[in-house]
Parts: structure tokens; sequence; C-alpha cells
């Protein structure tokens, strides 16, 4: 694929960023894109590898390693180099319902186990990817392409995040008649409040949106199925109903103090911020202001570097991001080969823009907060930490991590935010429709399947599996739409992979 001696003619490139100090100004996406001409020789370095890990979606040593999508990615690389930008669009969309999405928000698992890797850059898979898709939409190879038989058989989706739109998507274009059923005001769950704008713009979501209604989904807002919508009213109207409401439980962080007033969930504090964004450039002030505050954030992943971003472009006084884990080594470890996913420090755009306003790594870690400190008013004025180290524990022989005596610390912060991830689903959704749960509290469902314990009811995302991508959520979404297919017509010509 690609050209044979691409990759040793061209040197990977992809986008640039505007700077940190001036993407901070606003909250738009900040990648300046390649021309058509630059991508192309992008897709030239292909290498025509014998075995392309890239699109595996291997488990190895418990993480991803390609794409588990299954991307045909050698097939639409060799497309863009040779310029045949709608048979690309063609081989992208047979695998991924939404690579306007992925190729904005995916960690580009297929670029990590990229076979270029072992002696230089990967190929700009991610890139090229949403140049196809970009391309698409202006030539109009991406406009709605309604089902032209329809079956008669309807199917509500609860939640539309990425897990509800790919069974939407899937079943839709199979011909069933598809409900979509959206608690919030807007469409997109975690793609619309869970994101904040600078990295996926909402109406790239509504514009796919928009294309899925003239295919002949039918979407519903403010419908919280369990308490406005009863649920017994979805499993009479429709043939088969598919919960995927994601895992919306925000992990907590139990230590005295946690009363203090200015202690928010992150997944609280960022969709306050999209919502009021959308609805009024931030007039109404209905988010969590963080202008001349000490920001606190507790958790390092992507959620944690959002509400870094996020608060710095609110024109925080200080960010402080406390991670339990030790930092990463910054190149791969003897035991962390190719094409395993690299374990190696990360510093994402809000670190970035930390570094450019603050003059420093906003991270700390090995590191816990074990109080937070309150003034008489009630109100957050600090947080106390301590420093962790790992031990080997003699009871169990495995490494634990325990505070280092005489490490405590006292972090001046007026607002603190939580993004130690999730847990499970929400108990008001599962009881309403009675299924079984697992000990995780995710729905329960034979090993690889996606039917619950009530009849006609299937579970798709991270409701199913607990937090994860985007892109598994999507997959996730594929393979429910062809089993709910298949419990409908007695088999299913639905393409997974």
């Amino acid at each position: 694929m690609g050209k044979p001696t691409g990759f040793l003619e061209y040197e990977r490139k992809v986008s640039t960023d505007v700077s940190p100090k001036q993407r901070i100004k606003n909250f738009q996406e900040f990648h300046e894109h390649l021309s058509m001409e630059e991508q192309q020789l992008q897709g030239a370095r292909c290498m025509d590898c014998g075995v392309p890990f890239c699109q595996s979606g291997m488990t190895l040593c418990g993480m991803t390693s390609g794409c588990p999508l299954h991307n045909l990615v050698p097939e639409w690389n060799d497309l863009v180099y040779t310029g045949n930008w709608e048979q690309a669009y063609n081989r992208l969309k047979k695998t991924n319902n939404f690579p306007e999405f992925t190729s904005r928000v995916c960690p580009a698992l297929c670029e990590a186990a990229c076979t270029c890797n072992l002696t230089g850059e990967p190929v700009a898979t991610k890139e090229n990817e949403y140049a196809i898709i970009e391309n698409a939409y202006e030539k109009g190879y991406a406009a709605a392409r309604p089902p032209k038989t329809r079956t008669g058989k309807t199917v509500a989706v609860v939640g539309s995040g990425p897990s509800g739109l790919a069974v939407a998507d899937q079943l839709n274009r199979r011909g069933h008649l598809v409900t979509v059923f959206e608690r919030s005001d807007r469409l997109g769950g975690l793609l619309m409040y869970g994101i904040p704008n600078m990295k996926l713009e909402k109406h790239i979501i509504e514009r796919k949106i928009k294309v899925m209604e003239e295919e002949g989904v039918t979407f519903v807002t403010n419908a919280d199925i369990g308490k406005e919508v009863k649920a017994d009213k979805l499993l009479k109207e429709f043939d088969s109903v598919v919960l995927a409401c994601g895992s919306s439980n925000p992990r907590d962080i139990d230590a005295p103090g946690r009363d203090a007033k200015g202690i928010y969930f992150a997944v609280d504090f960022l969709g306050r911020n999209t919502r009021s964004l959308l609805d009024s450039d931030f007039k109404d002030k209905k988010y969590v202001d963080t202008k001349n505050k000490r920001v606190v954030i507790i958790g390092g992943g992507d959620t944690g570097n959002d509400c870094v971003g996020t608060a710095i472009r609110h024109g925080a006084k200080t960010v402080t991001q406390i991670e339990m884990m030790p930092k990463a080594p910054d190149e791969r470890a003897e035991n962390n080969p190719w094409p395993e996913w690299p374990k190696i420090c990360k510093t994402d755009y809000g670190q970035e823009e930390a570094i450019a306003v603050y003059g420093h790594d906003p991270r700390i870690y090995e590191t816990t907060v074990k109080e937070f400190l309150k003034d008489k008013d009630g109100s957050l004025k600090g947080v106390k930490i301590v420093k962790l180290s790992w031990e080997k524990d003699a009871a169990t022989g495995r490494m634990v991590m325990k505070e280092a005596a005489g490490s405590e610390k006292t972090l001046e912060a007026d607002i603190v935010l939580i993004a130690a991830g999730f847990l499970g689903s929400q108990k008001y959704v599962t009881d309403a429709f009675k299924v079984a749960l697992d000990a995780r509290t995710n729905v329960k469902t034979e090993p690889g399947a996606f039917r619950t314990s009530v009849e006609n009811v299937f579970v798709a995302g991270d409701m199913h599996t607990g937090q994860s991508l985007v892109v598994k959520a999507i997959r996730q979404g594929r393979e429910c739409a062809r089993e709910v297919d298949e419990s409908l017509m007695g088999y299913s010509n639905l393409y997974i992979q």
C-alpha cells in the first residue's frame, strides 16, 4: 500500500497547532491542517508491511494494539496517496460510522501499532482519516443515503453517545425504524458535554446528526428514560430496546472536608462550561468560573487534561493536576516493546498550555488528597496532599501504594475538580428496565454478547463494559446492532469488520 519507498522518501508531517498562548483565547479547535497535496504524500508513507498491525485491534498485555474498529487502514492510506478520495471515504465508512469524531478525539491506536515505529515515525493515519472525512463532506460524498427499503421493525436506543449513535446508524441502514432518546437538551452524550469544544467543536456533531435525520433516524431530546419516560412505555411500543447510557457515575474522593463549597466533578464542570458556551457564549454565567482562582484537578487522564485546558481558558490563577501513578518514562521501556501500546509520558494540549502560561508542568505524580480544607464559611481554601510509594504487601505479595511518612503538604485551592474516572451504570435506569448487573454495576450479558437478562433489551458501550474510548464505544454499537438485527430478522447482513 502507498508508495513502496514512500516511508524512506517522505518525513512524517502533521498539522501544526496554534501556539498555546494564542489558542487559550477561545474554545475553538486549534489545528492547522495540511493541504490535500501534502496529505497525499503522507498516504504514500504506508509501507505495504506484511502484517498491518494498525488495523488489528488486538489485546496485548491488557492494552489494545491497533484499531478496535479494524479500519482498513492500508487500503485508504493507499487511496489517499493516489488521490482517490471518494473511494477512500467508501472504504473508511465501511468500518467506521463516525470518522469525523475519531479523527479528532481518538488517541490513534493505529499509529502506535504502525510498523514504521520500528525504525522511525508512524504513518499519519489519524490525519489522513480527518482529510478523508472532511473532503467527503465538502464534495458531497458524505451526504445522506436513506435506506431503499424498510423492514417495519422498530428499535428504541436510549442514549445518544458514540455507542448509541452507532447502533442507530447501523440499524437504520438495515431498514429498521430507529428512535434515539436523549435525556439532555442536546444530542451527542459524552461527545457533546463530556469533551470540550476545543477538542471537538459541536457543529461537527450537529452536522452528522442532521445527516442521520435525513436518513430516517428520529431523535428525541429531554427524554430521561426511567424518570420522565417510563421504561414500560418503550418496551410496549418498540420491538427492541438498546441501552447505551454510558458509565455515568463519577468516582468520588472520600476524604475529610469533602462537603466544602468549591468541589465539583469534572464531568459537571465540563458539561456546564460547554452548555453555557453554546447557549450564550458564557454571558449567562451558568458555568464554574475559574478566573483568578487557584484550581486543583484530581486525576491525570484525558478528562483531567481537559479540565486543565478549560480552567486556563477562563483565566485561572494557578492550575495543579494531581496523579496517583508515577510519571511514565519518556521513551519505551524494554518491557514495553512495539506493537504494544507505548506506556510513555504524554504531555497533552492542556499541560502544554499550563507550561506556556505558568512556566511549569502542572502535574504532581505519586500523590493523593488526604483532606479538603475549609474556611469558617465552609468554602474550600486548600487541599492536604500526601506522597505515595509502591511497596510489597507482606500478606499478598502484591505491590500496593502507601503513604510516605512525613510527606504531607498543603496546596492553596479555591476550586477542586474531581476527574477520577467513572463507576458503572446509573441505578435508576437499570432498575427501570430490571436488567441484571455484574460486580462492577455494568449491565450483565453473556461473554461477547449484548442481550441483557430482559427479553428484547440489549446494551452497548460504556454501560456494558465500563468507561473506555470513543472508538471502542463505536465498535460496541456496531456489534450490538448486528445482534439486534439478528433477533429481529433471523439473520444479519450488517458489516462489522
